[in-house]
C-alpha cells in the first residue's frame, strides 16, 4: 500500500497530519486534544466532557443557533466526543467546504464564549445524561465497576463527571482549564480525503498564528493500581441480572496488543466466539453476551459483560469462568486463530475506504503512539501472532488472583467468593 500520511509539526507544538485518498470528493477532518478524564483533577471530574459540550453553546463570532445552522449547512454531520484519554471534534463534509469547516472547528476550539448562563443550561442537561447512566444497567454497572476496578484513581472515575463537580464548574474554572489544556501542543489537527498537506497546513497556521505555546496544564497521571474487586450491587426493580467478569490486560502500547485482540476475539468478540455458542446459541441463557479489551496508554482491561435471568446468572458465570480456564490450560486451535486473524485484517482493509475511520486512526495513533502505523505494518503484527503467543497472554492475565467480578440487579440470592474465580 502506497502510504500517502504526511505530518507537520509547528514550533507551538501544534501537530498537522493528512492522509490523501485520490478519487475522492470529500474531507474527514477534526481537532483532537490530548487530554481526556484521566488527566483531570478529581474536584474537576468531568470538565472535558462539559467543555466539549459547552464549546457548542457559542463562540465570539457564532452563536449556538449559528454553529448548528453552519453545520448543516455544511453538509456533514459534527461529531464530539470525550473519552478517558482524548477529546475529538470532527466533521465530514464535501472538498469544496473545506476551508469553512476548518473555520468553523477552529472557532470552536479557539474562541468559546463560556457564557455564565449557557454553562449553567449545559450543567442541567449533563445532569439529566447522568440519570439516563444511571436508568440503563449494563452502563450503570460499567461506571460503578470501573471505580471499584481503578480505585482512587482518574481511570475510575465517570467521564462525564458527577452532579457535585459538574455544578461547580463556572465560567472561571471553565475558562482557566480551557486556556491550559486546549493548548497548541495538546492539538491534533488531523484530515483524511481530498486534501493536500499544504492545504491543511496553511489553513492551521494563519488560524493559530497568533497562539502561543502554553504548558501542558495537568500532567498525565500515574499508572493505576488494579483492584480484584468483587461488587455485587442488588437493584430489586430489574428484570434482568448484569454481570461483568474483568481481569488485567496489555496495554494500548504493549506489543502483546495484538495477541491479545486475538484472544478477545476467540473468546467473545462475535457471533462465531466460543461464549457466544456456548450461553446464546447452544443454551439460549442470554441475548447480550460478549468480551474485549479496553486498552489505555500504560493499562488495559479484559471483560465479559452479560445480561440474563436472575435464576441463571450462576450458570452464565460458571460457562464464562470456563472459557477463561480452557484458554491458559489448552491452546486455541488454529482455526480459531485464523478466524480472528481474518476478522482483524478484514477490518483494517475495510477501514480504509473511509476517510472518517482513517483520520480517526491518524489522530489517535499520534495521541497514543506519537506516530504513523500504516495498515501494512498492522496487518504484518496481525500475520505474525502465534497460538504460543495466544496461551501466554490467557496465562498473564487469567490468574485467580487478577480476576474481579461485578454484578447488578435482581440478584436471586447471588453469592460469590474468591475461590470460585481461580483458574
Amino acid at each position: 500500500m502506497i502510504d500517502q500520511v504526511q505530518t507537520t509539526r509547528l514550533p507551538n507544538g501544534l501537530t498537522i497530519l493528512t492522509e490523501h485518498m485520490p478519487g475522492l470528493r470529500s474531507v474527514s477532518l477534526g481537532i483532537w486534544v490530548r487530554r481526556g478524564s484521566r488527566h483531570e483533577a478529581e474536584p474537576l471530574n468531568g470538565i472535558c466532557h462539559f467543555i466539549e459540550h459547552a464549546l457548542f453553546k457559542g463562540t465570539q463570532r457564532r452563536s449556538a443557533h449559528d454553529i448548528a445552522s453552519e453545520s448543516d449547512r455544511l453538509g456533514g454531520q459534527l461529531d464530539a466526543y470525550t473519552t478517558h484519554e482524548m477529546t475529538g471534534f470532527a466533521m465530514k463534509v464535501v472538498d469544496t467546504e473545506l476551508d469553512r469547516a476548518f473555520d468553523l472547528l477552529a472557532d470552536l476550539l479557539l474562541h468559546p464564549r463560556f457564557d455564565d448562563d449557557d454553562l449553567l443550561k449545559e450543567q442541567k442537561v449533563i445532569i439529566e445524561e447522568m440519570k439516563m447512566i444511571e436508568d440503563t444497567p449494563d452502563e450503570l454497572l460499567n461506571e460503578l465497576f470501573h471505580a471499584a476496578y481503578f480505585p482512587d484513581h482518574s481511570l475510575g472515575r465517570p467521564s462525564e463527571g458527577t452532579e457535585e463537580t459538574v455544578s461547580s464548574f463556572d465560567q472561571s474554572k471553565t475558562r482557566d482549564f480551557h486556556n491550559s489544556n486546549f493548548a497548541p501542543r495538546n492539538l491534533v489537527v488531523a484530515a483524511a480525503g481530498n486534501v493536500t498537506h499544504n492545504q491543511l497546513v496553511d489553513l492551521v497556521a494563519k488560524a493559530f498564528a497568533e497562539v502561543n505555546a502554553k504548558a501542558n496544564g495537568h500532567e498525565s497521571s500515574p499508572a493505576p493500581k488494579i483492584a480484584a474487586p468483587i461488587l455485587i450491587e442488588r437493584k430489586g426493580e430489574l428484570e434482568q441480572a448484569h454481570l461483568i467478569i474483568a481481569a488485567p490486560w496489555p496495554s494500548a502500547k504493549s506489543e502483546d496488543r495484538y495477541a491479545a485482540s486475538m484472544l478477545g476475539t476467540i473468546i467473545g468478540g462475535g457471533t462465531s466466539s466460543r461464549l457466544w455458542q456456548s450461553i446464546r446459541e447452544e443454551r439460549g441463557l442470554a441475548y447480550s453476551i460478549g468480551a474485549g479489551g479496553n486498552t489505555y496508554t500504560d493499562v488495559g482491561m479484559f471483560t465479559i459483560y452479560a445480561g440474563t435471568s436472575p435464576t441463571q446468572i450462576d450458570q452464565v458465570l460458571d460457562l464464562s469462568l470456563k472459557e477463561l480456564r480452557r484458554s491458559v490450560h489448552e491452546a486455541v486451535s488454529e482455526t480459531e486463530l485464523q478466524l480472528a486473524k481474518a476478522q482483524a485484517i478484514s477490518s483494517v482493509l475495510l477501514s480504509l475506504e473511509s476517510s472518517s475511520a482513517r483520520v480517526g486512526a491518524l489522530a489517535r495513533q499520534e495521541i497514543v503512539h506519537g506516530r504513523r502505523i500504516s495498515p501494512d505494518e498492522i496487518i504484518n503484527w496481525i500475520e505474525g501472532v502465534k497460538i504460543e503467543d495466544v496461551q501466554r497472554v490467557a496465562q498473564t492475565c487469567f490468574t485467580s488472583e487478577s480476576l474481579a467480578l461485578g454484578a447488578l440487579g435482581n440478584l436471586n440470592g447471588f453469592a460469590v467468593d474468591r475461590s470460585r474465580l481461580e483458574i
